[in-house]
């Protein structure tokens, strides 16, 4: 497990040995030329550690050729006598791939190959042993290169990768590396012509060929569950009933020579990159080398550049955003702690984040206290000599030895470093002074390595050193289905929110296949899923995750210019960046400052001003004549569409709901007409509110979406509802409670025929009845709109509530009002074949990211055109617990969004999110007591049935 030097102070570079004498900073003039060696050289003139400023000097060839001699006399001639010579552990590029936890550490740790034999057993991590024996191919072959630096380069790039090296690069080996030797050449040609035999899915597009579907679908499932060649031919003649033909075209693929095309000499093939989702970490670094070394780690398989990053990036105090990116990226923050055995301190914390809750952690804080016993706390750079900590503050030791593993991280700021003053006070009376170098001491220490003590961004050790006080006894309230993770490696775990048909094997998750975005990475995306990654360039573009279990249909994105800057008030706002101008939220984006569209009331307006501010956009009255606009949303008025932008010929009067959108008949002869009502979010294709289905000759018996018709009465999907000939009621199962018509208000100002109709929407209920007024979108307008409205009591007594924008009644919720970027939602559209991008999916998606039953998301397009988000408690009387759950789980949202994490933008088209306000609610602990915490199974059905989310109990 990579050791995270953020957490703690026991995580460090020693900045604190005796300065060595400063570098001249004049001599880094010399690499004006090359941002690269500029950035650096720069790094020399502030380190104030020996060992990390020798490792530097070591490494500085690579940034600054050797040809830049006057660069190379001024630094020989300051810090003389310095070696340059690099011998880094081959294996260390290689560490991300064992299975292990432990093996991952320990190899990181290590110094040859020796050193992890006791630990990663070869049986169980075959991919490690086989990169690092590649590496060490690599490194013997590459050394008769010798000074030769361009042929090295090209004779490691051979060895980079987790696929068979290309013409392209052979021919490039034989073209630099020629006149230095055949020793290299006989190397590298021995290397590629014995590289592995492809994976079995390799050959997946094998199975198109097969004439039968079910051969086909059957090929798929055995080439990605079977490893040996037997195994997979005795699957495929049993599945397919043929025997291996070679005029069959699918054994011909199979049993000749028939792979993929290989690239000709003249073509440039697309780079494998090891771990694209932390390639959208890149772009976060403060400084070139970095960002720069964050592409290398990202796209090859070298291991000194990994060890560079380490030490001179992923340990810097001053790369806080690329560290928490990469972070999310490895280990994402999930509620909910238990089961641990040794760490038992953080166990029954059902509402607070971790990063790595688990056994392996759980023994890893064990096997740290044990090594610190001996007195001394090894570290890349430094030993930290300290007491006998089995007598010194014992708790306070195994406090910091769990977070250093477990990783409690916070909610807003997505950071595990432990706060300064705990950092100060054991080290001021657990270090042994008598063997500190000269010049340190605690204060100087922890102000490198925990700087922060604002309880808001750093983690106090005192919550763990008493056990949780909520104990065993309340901890079902809220239960987390996914962590750990029940699924194989190659599954993502989802929370079940559809239900069961068979009860009886009814599983409160669900395993869904997915796809790794790169081969050494262990992000995973769902299967069919559009995906944003990053290229080399800077540039990005948008896959989609195929059942081959790879990302393929990439399609290039339009260049962003993020080194352009807005202007605002005088001053340079970057790209990415958030701020506020009145009422407003901005982001800049590219050079363009792009805001809400709120209505704001200035500090100086006058008494009849404020007494006329209806908080409509464009001051409209807060009268509800509705309208039904072209992207499929009711406005309450046609003066607040019409300064939404639309034409008068862009809508028509009425709720889009209460409206048939088959009455004109728009389909085919042969097909039939289906309502689907939708808000699209992009404007670059029709938002038609209909599909035509023709008839399908057989449904997927393995998708499983429940659907009610209006006799109420379930089917498995919506394509068996219609191949039965039924007509849709909502989505989900069929409720009691839903069985008759009884109208009510949505948030989106929309009327629903039943809760149940609203809930399939993913809009939660404002009040019972049809919709009739329009609430105040401004916190600081009347509500004098809504003042005949009955609104229903609030779920929980003593609750702080919420009160969406335009809505009329307040909500136990959390509620997150996202700014977004319509031209990439049109992007999007326009390159998934002009389907539009909607408020339902985006909100599919979002779900996805809340990991407790308990809690659930809707939301809707507001009437100024924010995303408003809100995430409920799903039960009718939701416990504090649960409530405080929910909050969390929005904060969590809510900072992925703010700091734009791969977690959650690298999902199109959440990636078009620029920036999030949230508002949580909260309970008032001296009102009423926690109810008594329901059965577990019943909990779980209320949460997948939806038959107890808000709105439901005003039934």
């Amino acid at each position: 497990m990579r050791v995270c030097f953020q957490i703690s102070f026991l995580l460090a570079v020693n900045f604190y040995c005796q300065p060595l004498r400063a570098q001249d900073p004049s001599c880094c003039q010399h690499a004006a030329e090359s941002s690269r060696c500029k950035d650096a050289c720069d790094q020399l003139i502030t380190i104030k550690s020996e060992s990390r400023l020798k490792h530097l000097l070591q490494r500085l060839p690579s940034y600054c050729p050797e040809s830049m001699n006057e660069l190379w006399m001024c630094i020989n001639s300051t810090l003389p006598g310095v070696s340059r010579k690099s011998d880094g552990w081959v294996g260390l590029g290689c560490c991300e791939l064992a299975i292990s936890s432990e093996c991952r550490r320990e190899c990181k740790q290590a110094s040859s190959k020796n050193d992890i034999t006791k630990v990663c057993k070869k049986v169980t991590e075959n991919s490690l042993y086989s990169c690092i024996t590649k590496n060490e191919m690599g490194s013997t072959c590459c050394s008769y290169a010798g000074r030769h630096t361009t042929c090295r380069e090209y004779c490691q790039a051979i060895f980079r990768t987790d696929s068979t090296p290309t013409v392209s690069q052979i021919n490039a080996v034989r073209e630099y590396c020629q006149s230095h030797g055949a020793q290299l050449l006989s190397c590298v040609s021995n290397f590629t012509k014995s590289y592995p035999i492809r994976s079995p899915i390799d050959s997946l597009y094998c199975c198109d060929r097969a004439e039968a579907p079910h051969c086909q679908v059957a090929c798929r499932r055995i080439l990605r569950t079977m490893s040996t060649e037997h195994e997979i031919m005795e699957g495929l003649i049993e599945e397919c009933g043929s025997q291996p033909l070679p005029q069959d075209p699918m054994w011909q693929c199979f049993l000749g020579s028939a792979h993929p095309p290989s690239p000709t000499e003249e073509e440039t093939p697309h780079p494998t990159k090891m771990d694209r989702a932390k390639m959208h970490c890149c772009a976060k670094a403060n400084t070139s080398l970095c960002r720069d070394m964050c592409h290398d780690i990202s796209s090859n398989w070298g291991s000194q550049t990994l060890q560079d990053f380490d030490q001179l990036c992923e340990y810097n105090p001053g790369e806080t955003e690329l560290i928490n990116c990469l972070a999310d990226v490895r280990e994402p923050c999930q509620l909910g702690c238990k089961d641990l055995t040794y760490c038992t301190n953080f166990n029954n914390r059902p509402t607070e984040l971790f990063r790595s809750c688990n056994v392996q952690s759980d023994q890893g804080a064990m096997n740290d206290i044990k090594l610190w016993s001996n007195g001394t706390i090894k570290m890349p750079f430094m030993n930290i000599p300290v007491l006998d900590i089995r007598k010194c503050l014992p708790d306070m030791w195994k406090a910091v030895a769990c977070s250093l593993q477990i990783k409690p991280c916070h909610s807003k700021s997505r950071g595990s470093v432990i706060c300064k003053s705990d950092c100060v006070d054991i080290l001021t009376q657990c270090g042994d002074r008598k063997r500190f170098h000269e010049g340190q001491t605690p204060e100087r220490i922890c102000e490198l390595l925990s700087p922060i003590d604002d309880h808001e961004r750093c983690i106090p050790l005192h919550r763990y050193l008493t056990p949780s006080s909520l104990g065993n006894n309340i901890v079902e309230e809220v239960i987390h289905p996914c962590n750990p993770n029940p699924c194989p490696s190659n599954h993502l775990c989802q929370v079940n929110r559809k239900g069961c048909l068979d009860e009886l094997n009814c599983q409160p998750y669900l395993c869904v296949p997915g796809c790794k975005l790169g081969e050494a990475s262990e992000f995973l995306v769902q299967q069919d899923a559009l995906i944003q990654v990053p290229t080399r360039t800077g540039c990005y573009e948008v896959c989609s995750c195929g059942p081959s279990g790879r990302l393929e249909n990439c399609a290039d994105m339009p260049c962003v210019d993020t080194n352009k800057h807005c202007i605002v008030g005088g001053q340079r706002k970057s790209h990415g960046t958030f701020f506020r101008i009145d009422c407003h939220i901005c982001s800049c984006f590219a050079g363009d400052t792009i805001c809400s569209t709120r209505e704001c009331l200035s500090f100086d307006s006058s008494d009849e001003d404020r007494r006329h501010f209806t908080g409509l956009p464009c001051k409209c009255p807060d009268r509800f004549v509705p309208v039904c606009a072209s992207n499929g949303r009711t406005y309450p008025s046609a003066c607040v569409a019409r300064c939404m932008g639309f034409k008068d010929h862009q809508f028509v009067f009425g709720q889009c709901r209460l409206s048939n959108p088959c009455a004109n008949k728009p389909c085919q002869r042969n097909q039939r007409c289906i309502p689907k009502y939708r808000v699209c979010l992009s404007d670059s294709s029709d938002c038609l509110q209909y599909e035509c289905v023709g008839r399908q000759l057989s449904c997927d018996k393995n998708s499983v979406e429940p659907a009610c018709d209006t006799d109420g009465k379930v089917h498995t999907s919506l394509c068996q509802l219609q191949q039965n000939g039924k007509t849709l009621a909502y989505m989900g199962h069929c409720q009691d409670a839903c069985g008759k018509p009884q109208q009510v208000c949505g948030h989106n100002g929309e009327t629903y025929n039943t809760v149940c109709d609203a809930f399939s929407d993913r809009v939660a209920v404002d009040y019972e009845g049809p919709c009739q007024a329009v609430g105040a979108v401004s916190d600081v307008a009347p509500d004098s709109a809504c003042s005949l409205i009955p609104c229903p009591r609030l779920s929980t007594p003593g609750c702080q509530p919420v009160t969406p924008p335009g809505a009329c009644c307040p909500i136990c919720a959390s509620m997150l009002q996202i700014l977004w970027n319509k031209e990439q939602m049109n992007t999007f559209s326009k390159l998934n074949k002009n389907q539009p991008v909607t408020v339902h999916n985006v909100l599919q998606i979002l779900r996805l990211h809340v990991s407790v039953p308990q809690c659930d998301v809707f939301g809707y397009l507001s009437i100024d055109h924010e995303l408003v988000v809100l995430i409920t408690p799903v039960d009718q009387q939701p416990t504090p617990l649960q409530i405080e759950a929910c909050s969390k789980e929005a904060e969590k949202i809510d900072s992925l969004i703010n700091y734009a994490s791969p977690t959650l933008v690298s999902h199109v088209p959440l990636s078009a999110f620029l920036t999030a306000e949230i508002k949580t609610s909260s309970i008032n602990s001296s009102v009423g007591t926690s109810p008594s915490p329901l059965p577990l199974g019943l909990c779980f059905l209320l949460g997948l049935l939806m038959a107890a989310v808000p709105g439901l109990q005003q039934l």
